[in-house]
């Protein structure tokens, strides 16, 4: 347990109304919080009890500094990034769950169509504790998510919290390719075009347009509008969301 004390700033009424002197007080302000970092950064690095790297510190500073923001930011280093153009190329091996991170816990946004967590039943609001036994909670997204991935073929067992259960539900599913279809059409009542965008990966746009080409041809002057589906989609590129809007 380390307890560091910053120095107390001192009011000085004598730079009210000084735009310049109030701004060298920002920035002089910034590099005291800087210093302050620094000597947490040296205090942990010295005495903590446990040796810990200085790219680990870094990291997670980093990542407190971002998470304090909103749910939605946080620090990529080079073997997220790349999970991340992964996922938004449509294919990657998995179980097919869009998860986030609720209060320490793994929150299933969305299972993906025709995957191994849609087939099991896995739902939108569930909640994921353990995988093959192990407790998740407070574990970090990635971790998580890493965890879930692995070997095409491989069993994983998930535990289960479900509002309405009041068991925990114990699933075994098995890994597998998961190809995700971002965009889904059909025709109702022969006048009424159905699109479901399920995600925005970079395949987006283009099914899109594919989707909007197959019903004009199949309704042709019957077409009096679409339904555009954006239920559980749980995000994705903003280029490709934007082309959509477009």
């Amino acid at each position: 347990f380390l307890l560091v004390q910053p120095a107390m700033a001192q009011d000085d009424e004598r730079t009210a109304g000084a735009p310049q002197q109030t701004e060298v007080q920002s920035a002089s302000e910034t590099y005291r919080q800087l210093n302050l970092f620094g000597d947490v950064f040296e205090r942990v690095k010295s005495q903590y009890v446990d040796e810990v790297s200085d790219e680990t510190m870094i990291k997670n500073a980093i990542n407190g500094m971002l998470t304090s923001l909103d749910p939605h930011s946080a620090y990529l280093d080079e073997k997220d990034f790349a999970d991340m153009q992964v996922q938004t190329r449509g294919e990657f091996g998995g179980l097919g769950i869009e998860v986030t991170q609720e209060e320490g816990l793994i929150k299933v946004v969305s299972p993906i169509d025709d995957t191994p967590a849609f087939r099991a039943g896995v739902q939108a609001g569930d909640y994921i504790t353990h995988l093959d036994g192990e407790p998740i909670m407070g574990v970090p997204l990635n971790d998580a998510v890493e965890k879930m991935r692995g070997q095409v073929g491989t069993p994983i067992e998930l535990t289960i919290r479900r509002i309405d259960a009041t068991e925990p539900i114990k699933l075994t599913l098995t890994r597998d390719i998961i190809k995700i279809q971002s965009v889904k059409s059909d025709v109702f009542e022969d006048k009424i075009g159905y699109i479901r965008i399920t995600t925005f990966n970079q395949n987006t746009e283009s099914g899109l347009k594919k989707a909007v080409d197959d019903i004009t041809a199949q309704l042709g002057e019957k077409l009096v509008g679409y339904v555009v589906d954006l239920r559980n989609n749980p995000g994705g590129l903003l280029d490709q969301a934007i082309a959509v809007s477009d």
